[in-house]
Protein backbone atom coordinates (compact mmCIF):
# COMPACT_ATOMS: atom_id res chain seq x y z
CA UNK A 1 0.00 0.00 0.00
CA UNK A 2 1.59 3.28 -1.07
CA UNK A 3 1.35 5.95 1.71
CA UNK A 4 1.98 10.19 1.33
CA UNK A 5 3.07 11.99 4.21
CA UNK A 6 2.21 15.88 4.10
CA UNK A 7 2.46 18.40 6.37
CA UNK A 8 -1.15 20.35 6.16
CA UNK A 9 -1.32 23.32 4.76
CA UNK A 10 -4.26 26.24 3.58
CA UNK A 11 -5.90 25.49 0.58
CA UNK A 12 -2.96 23.79 -0.77
CA UNK A 13 -1.89 23.42 -4.14
CA UNK A 14 -2.43 20.77 -6.96
CA UNK A 15 0.85 19.07 -6.25
CA UNK A 16 -0.64 18.50 -2.61
CA UNK A 17 -3.90 16.87 -4.13
CA UNK A 18 -1.72 14.93 -6.89
CA UNK A 19 0.35 13.04 -3.94
CA UNK A 20 -3.40 12.43 -2.60
CA UNK A 21 -4.33 10.99 -5.66
CA UNK A 22 -1.28 8.40 -6.17
CA UNK A 23 -1.49 6.69 -2.54
CA UNK A 24 -3.87 4.62 -0.73
CA UNK A 25 -3.53 6.41 2.67
CA UNK A 26 -2.71 9.80 3.10
CA UNK A 27 -1.16 10.97 6.49
CA UNK A 28 -1.20 14.96 7.70
CA UNK A 29 1.61 15.15 9.58
CA UNK A 30 0.51 17.86 12.39
CA UNK A 31 2.87 16.68 15.22
CA UNK A 32 5.96 18.31 13.76
CA UNK A 33 7.39 21.43 14.36
CA UNK A 34 5.52 24.47 13.24
CA UNK A 35 7.38 27.03 11.04
CA UNK A 36 6.74 30.65 10.10
CA UNK A 37 5.77 32.07 6.43
CA UNK A 38 5.31 28.83 5.32
CA UNK A 39 2.05 26.87 3.68
CA UNK A 40 0.85 25.62 7.02
CA UNK A 41 -1.17 29.11 7.38
CA UNK A 42 -1.31 30.77 3.50
CA UNK A 43 -1.90 30.11 0.28
CA UNK A 44 -1.84 32.25 -3.16
CA UNK A 45 -4.76 32.97 -5.58
CA UNK A 46 -5.08 35.26 -8.52
CA UNK A 47 -6.24 38.37 -9.58
CA UNK A 48 -6.18 40.66 -12.32
CA UNK A 49 -2.70 42.53 -10.96
CA UNK A 50 -1.48 38.95 -10.10
CA UNK A 51 -0.32 37.17 -7.00
CA UNK A 52 -2.40 37.90 -3.85
CA UNK A 53 -1.72 36.01 -0.82
CA UNK A 54 -4.47 35.19 2.03
CA UNK A 55 -2.49 34.41 5.51
CA UNK A 56 -4.46 33.04 8.73
CA UNK A 57 -3.03 35.08 11.60
CA UNK A 58 -1.47 32.66 14.37
CA UNK A 59 -0.56 33.28 17.56
CA UNK A 60 3.26 31.66 16.80
CA UNK A 61 5.47 33.19 20.01
CA UNK A 62 8.08 30.44 20.66
CA UNK A 63 6.83 28.97 17.26
CA UNK A 64 10.24 27.05 17.74
CA UNK A 65 8.83 24.77 20.73
CA UNK A 66 4.90 25.06 18.82
CA UNK A 67 3.59 21.91 17.17
CA UNK A 68 1.48 22.57 13.92
CA UNK A 69 -1.02 20.91 15.93
CA UNK A 70 -1.36 23.41 18.59
CA UNK A 71 -0.89 26.39 16.42
CA UNK A 72 -4.27 28.87 17.32
CA UNK A 73 -5.78 30.96 15.19
CA UNK A 74 -5.62 34.55 15.76
CA UNK A 75 -9.06 35.56 15.35
CA UNK A 76 -9.63 39.19 16.19
CA UNK A 77 -7.90 40.17 12.79
CA UNK A 78 -11.05 39.36 11.00
CA UNK A 79 -8.62 37.16 8.64
CA UNK A 80 -11.70 35.02 7.41
CA UNK A 81 -14.03 37.80 6.09
CA UNK A 82 -11.20 39.46 4.17
CA UNK A 83 -10.68 36.36 2.96
CA UNK A 84 -13.74 35.30 1.97
CA UNK A 85 -14.00 39.14 0.38
CA UNK A 86 -11.32 38.75 -1.71
CA UNK A 87 -12.22 35.09 -3.39
CA UNK A 88 -15.53 36.83 -4.06
CA UNK A 89 -14.20 39.93 -5.92
CA UNK A 90 -11.40 37.82 -7.28
CA UNK A 91 -13.32 34.74 -8.50
CA UNK A 92 -16.68 35.88 -9.12
CA UNK A 93 -16.98 35.51 -12.50
CA UNK A 94 -15.21 32.38 -12.56
CA UNK A 95 -17.42 29.48 -13.91
CA UNK A 96 -17.73 27.31 -10.89
CA UNK A 97 -17.95 30.31 -8.61
CA UNK A 98 -21.47 29.81 -8.17
CA UNK A 99 -21.13 25.91 -7.57
CA UNK A 100 -18.67 26.06 -4.94
CA UNK A 101 -18.20 29.46 -3.14
CA UNK A 102 -21.25 28.97 -0.48
CA UNK A 103 -19.58 25.88 0.64
CA UNK A 104 -15.83 27.37 1.03
CA UNK A 105 -17.58 30.58 3.02
CA UNK A 106 -19.40 28.13 5.29
CA UNK A 107 -15.83 26.19 6.08
CA UNK A 108 -13.85 29.36 6.74
CA UNK A 109 -16.78 30.76 8.48
CA UNK A 110 -17.05 28.32 10.87
CA UNK A 111 -14.90 30.49 14.03
CA UNK A 112 -12.19 28.33 14.00
CA UNK A 113 -9.36 28.00 17.04
CA UNK A 114 -6.94 25.34 15.77
CA UNK A 115 -5.15 25.89 12.13
CA UNK A 116 -4.81 22.39 11.76
CA UNK A 117 -8.76 21.66 12.19
CA UNK A 118 -9.28 24.55 9.43
CA UNK A 119 -6.59 23.10 7.17
CA UNK A 120 -7.92 19.58 7.34
CA UNK A 121 -11.99 20.63 7.09
CA UNK A 122 -10.46 22.18 3.71
CA UNK A 123 -8.63 19.74 2.09
CA UNK A 124 -11.42 17.28 3.40
CA UNK A 125 -13.53 19.08 1.78
CA UNK A 126 -11.48 19.48 -1.48
CA UNK A 127 -11.02 16.05 -1.94
CA UNK A 128 -14.40 15.15 -1.53
CA UNK A 129 -15.09 17.56 -4.99
CA UNK A 130 -11.84 16.22 -6.39
CA UNK A 131 -13.67 12.48 -6.07
CA UNK A 132 -10.41 11.58 -3.85
CA UNK A 133 -11.61 8.96 -1.22
CA UNK A 134 -8.75 8.36 0.65
CA UNK A 135 -7.98 7.30 3.95
CA UNK A 136 -6.46 10.56 5.59
CA UNK A 137 -4.97 10.28 8.85
CA UNK A 138 -3.02 12.47 11.36
CA UNK A 139 0.21 11.06 12.32
CA UNK A 140 -0.63 12.86 15.83
CA UNK A 141 -3.69 10.22 16.51
CA UNK A 142 -1.04 7.36 15.66
CA UNK A 143 0.27 7.75 19.15
CA UNK A 144 4.02 7.22 18.23
CA UNK A 145 7.18 6.38 20.15
CA UNK A 146 9.46 9.24 20.38
CA UNK A 147 12.23 8.32 17.03
CA UNK A 148 15.69 9.10 16.99
CA UNK A 149 15.27 11.18 13.96
CA UNK A 150 13.35 12.44 10.94
CA UNK A 151 13.52 9.03 9.00
CA UNK A 152 13.24 6.57 11.93
CA UNK A 153 9.61 8.67 12.58
CA UNK A 154 8.79 8.57 8.77
CA UNK A 155 9.06 4.71 9.05
CA UNK A 156 7.04 4.61 12.11
CA UNK A 157 4.51 6.27 10.08
CA UNK A 158 4.05 4.32 7.43
CA UNK A 159 4.76 0.96 9.65
CA UNK A 160 1.74 2.39 11.79
CA UNK A 161 -0.23 2.69 8.98
CA UNK A 162 0.39 -0.61 6.63
CA UNK A 163 2.49 1.04 4.02
CA UNK A 164 5.43 -0.57 1.83
CA UNK A 165 6.11 2.56 -0.54
CA UNK A 166 6.35 6.34 0.32
CA UNK A 167 5.14 8.82 -2.31
CA UNK A 168 7.47 11.79 -1.37
CA UNK A 169 7.62 14.76 -2.58
CA UNK A 170 10.03 16.00 -4.89
CA UNK A 171 12.15 18.45 -2.52
CA UNK A 172 12.57 15.39 -0.41
CA UNK A 173 15.67 14.09 -2.40
CA UNK A 174 17.84 16.29 -0.80
CA UNK A 175 17.68 14.22 2.52
CA UNK A 176 15.54 11.07 2.13
CA UNK A 177 17.96 8.13 2.87
CA UNK A 178 16.15 5.30 0.49
CA UNK A 179 18.43 2.84 1.57
CA UNK A 180 17.21 3.10 5.15
CA UNK A 181 13.87 2.70 4.28
CA UNK A 182 14.58 -0.30 2.07
CA UNK A 183 15.98 -1.59 4.63
CA UNK A 184 12.73 -1.28 6.59
CA UNK A 185 10.35 -2.77 3.48
CA UNK A 186 9.47 0.86 2.37
CA UNK A 187 10.18 1.47 -1.10
CA UNK A 188 10.60 5.62 -1.57
CA UNK A 189 8.75 7.15 -4.87
CA UNK A 190 9.47 10.85 -5.51
CA UNK A 191 6.95 12.68 -6.95
CA UNK A 192 7.92 14.61 -10.21
CA UNK A 193 5.02 16.79 -11.18
CA UNK A 194 4.59 18.50 -13.74
CA UNK A 195 2.58 21.29 -13.21
CA UNK A 196 -0.58 21.74 -16.25
CA UNK A 197 -1.55 24.97 -17.84
CA UNK A 198 -5.22 25.57 -17.91
CA UNK A 199 -7.88 28.57 -18.24
CA UNK A 200 -7.85 30.83 -15.49
CA UNK A 201 -8.72 34.51 -15.12
CA UNK A 202 -7.12 37.05 -16.35
CA UNK A 203 -4.72 35.74 -19.05
CA UNK A 204 -4.68 38.72 -21.11
CA UNK A 205 -3.58 40.69 -18.06
CA UNK A 206 -0.53 38.29 -16.62
CA UNK A 207 -0.94 35.29 -18.66
CA UNK A 208 -0.94 31.30 -16.72
CA UNK A 209 -0.08 31.66 -13.46
CA UNK A 210 1.14 27.96 -11.73
CA UNK A 211 1.45 27.27 -8.45
CA UNK A 212 -1.59 28.86 -6.66
CA UNK A 213 -4.21 27.43 -4.56
CA UNK A 214 -6.00 24.66 -5.83
CA UNK A 215 -9.29 26.59 -5.47
CA UNK A 216 -8.03 28.38 -8.90
CA UNK A 217 -8.11 25.47 -10.49
CA UNK A 218 -11.95 24.08 -9.12
CA UNK A 219 -13.72 27.44 -9.25
CA UNK A 220 -12.77 27.92 -12.83
CA UNK A 221 -12.63 24.28 -14.18
CA UNK A 222 -15.13 22.18 -11.25
CA UNK A 223 -15.42 18.56 -11.81
CA UNK A 224 -12.96 18.41 -14.86
CA UNK A 225 -10.29 19.80 -11.79
CA UNK A 226 -9.03 15.91 -11.12
CA UNK A 227 -8.64 15.49 -14.76
CA UNK A 228 -6.60 18.36 -15.31
CA UNK A 229 -4.46 18.36 -11.91
CA UNK A 230 -3.40 14.24 -12.77
CA UNK A 231 -2.57 15.60 -16.53
CA UNK A 232 -5.23 13.05 -17.79
CA UNK A 233 -6.57 16.36 -19.84
CA UNK A 234 -3.90 17.92 -19.81
CA UNK A 235 -3.63 19.88 -23.67
CA UNK A 236 -0.31 22.07 -23.19
CA UNK A 237 1.88 21.15 -20.77
CA UNK A 238 4.57 23.23 -19.17
CA UNK A 239 7.95 23.09 -18.58
CA UNK A 240 8.68 21.35 -14.81
CA UNK A 241 7.92 23.83 -12.30
CA UNK A 242 9.85 23.28 -8.90
CA UNK A 243 6.77 23.05 -5.71
CA UNK A 244 6.21 26.05 -3.72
Amino acid sequence: MIAAILQPGYLPWLGFFEQMHRCGTFVLYDDVQYTKKDWRNRNRIKTKEGILWLTVPVFSKNHRALKIKDARIDNTQGWDQKHLRAIRYWYGSAPFFNHYFKELENIIGRGWDLLVDLDIALIEWISSLLGLTRRIIRSSDLDLPQAANRQERIVQVCKAVGADELYDGQSARDFVDTEYFFNHGIKVTFQEYRHPSYRQLWMKENGFIPNLSIIDLILNHGPESLSILTGVYMKMPLPFIPPP
